[in-house]
């Protein structure tokens, strides 16, 4: 079994990242701007986007925090993301999730331009996905296509077993498996027996949340496993994922660890995401 290290590779593609960033500031170009919006204190929240300007920063992004409270106008919402949207300093808007339970998200989302649109939410980059086109790819999925890469896993022929359908992870990982010639099953709460799927699948991505929905028995000798999910365990206070390592670990061939394995790509791929939209803006 090899634990795939999201950590090692992350911290690979932050040197080589920065390095690129750098070689642009020795020609004279301004850095990289992103911004990410917050509305709102969600706890889970502060401790993410306090990490992503962090590694910001390190390979050289300017970021800028823009706090509102959450009893904000929707209209200035709406008016500050435009006001972004038009300053041509600035390359990546991420509007940081959940907002306040008033506000329609998606409504927001749509509201960053496609040019900045560094989640890669927006409809038009969503459309360019589903067909194959390049286009700003989500970061978490885009983040675990590069870290199967790396290992050189090949999702040609394989069949992918999918748990958990959102619109952040599922949908659009499913749809970028699919363009990469995989044979995708997608899983969902209606699901009768996930069993039956995950036992036929060569590699098993599970993004529910649910802590320990993915065990021994659900997964052949030799799988690839991929636990998107994150949970504090309240009986011992650490972060676990969908797997239950411990057990799935012994059969699988390869598997990530929770923490150390998704997470760290997907806050890679937001860097790298940004930096492309950042070329874009100056070659332009």
């Amino acid at each position: 079994m090899i634990i795939l290290d999201g950590k090692q590779i992350a911290l690979k593609r932050k040197t080589k990242l920065a390095q690129k960033i750098s070689e642009y500031q020795n020609k004279g170009f301004r850095k990289p701007k992103l911004i990410v919006i917050m509305v709102g204190n969600d706890p889970a929240s502060e401790v993410y986007v306090s990490h992503k300007i962090k590694i910001a920063n390190q390979v050289g992004i300017q970021s800028e925090l823009l706090r509102f409270e959450s009893n904000i106008k929707k209209e200035d919402l709406y008016n500050k993301i435009n006001e972004l949207n038009q300053n041509s300093n600035i390359d990546g808007i991420l509007l940081q999730l959940p907002l306040p339970i008033d506000f329609v998200e998606e409504d927001y989302l749509q509201a960053i331009i496609p040019q900045k649109d560094v989640d890669g939410f927006h409809y038009i980059n969503q459309g360019k996905m589903l067909q194959g086109y390049e286009t700003i790819y989500p970061c978490t999925p885009l983040g675990i296509i590069n870290l199967l890469e790396e290992y050189k896993i090949s999702v040609k022929n394989k069949d992918i077993t999918l748990i958990g359908t959102s619109n952040i992870v599922g949908k659009p990982l499913g749809m970028m498996l699919l363009n990469k010639q995989a044979t995708v099953t997608l899983c969902n709460k209606n699901t009768l027996d996930i069993k039956k799927h995950t036992l036929a699948a060569d590699i098993i991505i599970s993004a529910t949340g649910q802590k320990f929905i993915i065990t021994e028995d659900m997964i052949k000798q030799n799988a690839v496993v991929i636990d998107v999910g994150i949970i504090r365990d309240l009986t011992n206070n650490k972060l676990v994922g969908d797997v239950d390592f411990e057990s799935v670990s012994k059969k699988a061939s390869y598997i990530t660890p929770v923490p150390g394995g998704v997470g760290p790509m997907t806050v890679i791929t937001l860097m790298e995401n940004t930096f492309s939209l950042y070329e874009k803006h100056i070659n332009n």
